[in-house]
């Protein structure tokens, strides 16, 4: 609920209830009431709230779980937190539906994984990886004249 993403969101950036008040131009109370769930706020002040912690409106809004038990705190505009996928026996997971449309994933497309010890993987599309990769060396190919 709004609630929730509010006091998450309050919480990860440290902000005071005041804080958050003073850049929205609203009470404290009346922030406070929203952390309650006694009242809501306006769309107008829904905005200035998704702005202030770099989230979308639609995030800022719903309530986001991993399995249906823990809260996920609203991901930053451009990010998102997809919830999670289960690796079979034979290593193969199923990507949600929602990433495959909004990200154009057809059966049989080639996929780049990238890795970082400490962070983990990452899927990302071989077209894509490829057109980076081919900048990356034009960059490395450009002499540089002084």
């Amino acid at each position: 609920m709004l609630k929730d993403n509010l006091i998450i969101l309050r919480n990860i950036h440290g902000f005071s209830q005041e804080e958050i008040a003073e850049k929205i131009e609203i009470s404290r109370q009346a922030y406070a009431k929203w952390e309650s769930g006694a009242t809501i706020p306006d769309i107008e002040k829904c905005r200035k709230l998704a702005e202030v912690y770099g989230v979308t409106l639609d995030s800022l809004v719903k309530t986001e779980t991993i399995d249906g038990k823990n809260i996920i705190p609203p991901a930053p505009k451009g990010k998102n937190i997809w919830g999670s996928v289960t690796i079979n026996e034979r290593g193969q997971l199923v990507i949600p539906k929602a990433v495959r449309e909004i990200f154009g994933l057809t059966g049989g497309q080639r996929l780049i994984v990238l890795s970082d010890d400490a962070e983990g993987i990452a899927l990302v599309p071989a077209e894509v990886f490829e057109a980076k990769m081919k900048k990356a060396m034009d960059y490395s190919e450009v002499s540089i004249e002084y």
